[in-house]
């Protein structure tokens, strides 16, 4: 029964550990894909044909 308890308060602590560590990796990659798609916005934008101006 003890045993268990510790278990339980362990994997609970390594759970939790690894969500952590998982939203970080998440959170990360969504701002490298932001960034990623904001540079190619920009591009895209530099490369489009603007009609010239007289």
């Amino acid at each position: 029964m003890y045993g268990r308890v510790i278990g339980v308060g362990s994997t609970g602590a390594g759970g939790a550990t690894l969500a952590a560590t998982g939203m970080w990796l998440n959170s990360m990659a969504l701002m490298v894909a932001a960034t990623t798609l904001a540079a190619a916005g920009v591009a895209l934008f530099k490369l489009a044909p603007r009609p010239r101006r007289r």
